[in-house]
């Protein structure tokens, strides 16, 4: 999950209000109990010790909340009177909860807004192509190709000369695939999109597969429906979950072989907090690995004002020349370190048994 969006979290200081609500609830009475949690909401972090103006800021953004089918969910990030941040969740948390802290609690955001790929859906035949683009937000057309439009159709006779007109016909088939692999590369590079999905009949799927630039290869997927066919929403969600998936059990493999391998007997990965915590203030983490439920996401580190200034024991802060120190839970903490170094983070829950991810539930694949 590519964390720039929580940048605003960590350009002020702390502490913070941090806020996961559902909202695909809908009943007769949806509006009252919006207002009852909106109050819980604003009273729990009174309890917790957050000042008056942003418990009602936050009250005031949860009753404004509104139920739906798409997102689930919200998260709501406020401080000094003002929600900073408010992502939308893929997923509904099992409850409505609220915390305050020295750090945003963002790494729920990891399964609850989750992976959620911009595709690129494709609809090829001979002629051509469509391209569709499918987000959170909806379909849009994105354009397409229009390639040679004759000859495009075999014979069935045999003879030279028909031998001679089913050549041009392969030519054809081949001009057009190689033009819609180009004109899908260039929408890539223009929208930004995680994952393209081909559909058509298999030859023609195949044809532009092979022609597509060897960086796009780990972000194809295809659909069996015949040419002309449009996928319905379900296909393609299946297919960006089944992505997704495969991406987080791909990363994982690479740490499980990371983490025992590396140049000058030096590992590519490492897992538990205090190697967390010192590659962390070295900038040497590539890729954060989370699982959610692990015993050391919840282990209590100390941080300082920077991202970089975070210890498993407060005395070593101080140590490094850091006066101020905070204690704060180490998932958040690591997080925040990884996005000030544009780093991405990943939930790895779902990707392979529990004994399989990082120990204690924190592990990193290295930069150096």
């Amino acid at each position: 999950m590519e964390l720039a969006f929580l940048n605003p979290l960590y350009e002020r200081p702390g502490p913070w209000a941090s806020v996961y609500v559902d909202t695909s609830r809908h009943t007769e009475n949806t509006a009252q109990e919006r207002q009852l949690t909106a109050r819980a909401m604003a009273r729990e972090l009174a309890g917790q010790g957050a000042d008056e103006a942003t418990c009602q800021a936050v009250q005031r953004a949860v009753e404004e909340l509104r139920p739906s089918g798409e997102p689930r969910g919200r998260a709501l990030f406020a401080r000094d009177g003002e929600v900073v941040l408010d992502p939308p969740l893929a997923r509904s948390p099992e409850r409505d909860w609220a915390t305050w802290a020295p750090l945003p609690r963002v790494a729920p955001l990891l399964e609850l807004a989750g992976e959620d790929p911009v595709c690129v859906v494709a609809y090829v035949d001979r002629r051509g192509a469509d391209f569709e683009l499918r987000s959170a937000l909806g379909r849009d057309d994105a354009g397409g190709v229009t390639g040679r439009q004759w000859p495009l159709h075999r014979t069935a006779s045999a003879d030279w000369s028909e031998r001679h007109f089913q050549l041009r016909v392969e030519n054809t088939w081949e001009h057009n695939a190689a033009e819609i692999a180009d004109a899908l590369a260039v929408c890539q590079e223009e929208t930004g999109a995680d994952l393209l999905i081909l559909v058509g009949d298999d030859r023609e799927r195949r044809a532009v597969r092979e022609r597509l630039p060897q960086r796009l290869h780990d972000l194809i997927a295809e659909a069996s429906h015949g040419a002309g066919s449009r996928l319905l929403d379900d296909d393609v969600e299946r297919i960006r979950a089944e992505h997704v998936h495969g991406r987080a059990a791909a990363e994982l493999e690479r740490f499980l072989a990371a983490r025992g391998s590396g140049d000058e007997g030096r590992a590519g990965a490492v897992e538990g907090v205090p190697a967390l915590v010192e590659a962390a203030r070295e900038h040497r983490i590539g890729e954060l690995l989370i699982r959610p439920d692990g015993p050391d996401a919840h282990r209590e580190v100390w941080i300082g004002e920077d991202p970089d200034q975070l210890a498993v024991r407060r005395t070593e802060l101080k140590v490094l020349g850091e006066q101020n120190s905070w204690a704060a839970r180490a998932d958040d903490a690591l997080i925040r370190s990884v996005v000030a170094t544009d780093a991405p983070a990943l939930a790895v829950d779902a990707a392979g048994p529990p004994q399989d991810a990082p120990a204690g539930g924190l592990g990193a694949l290295l930069r150096w």
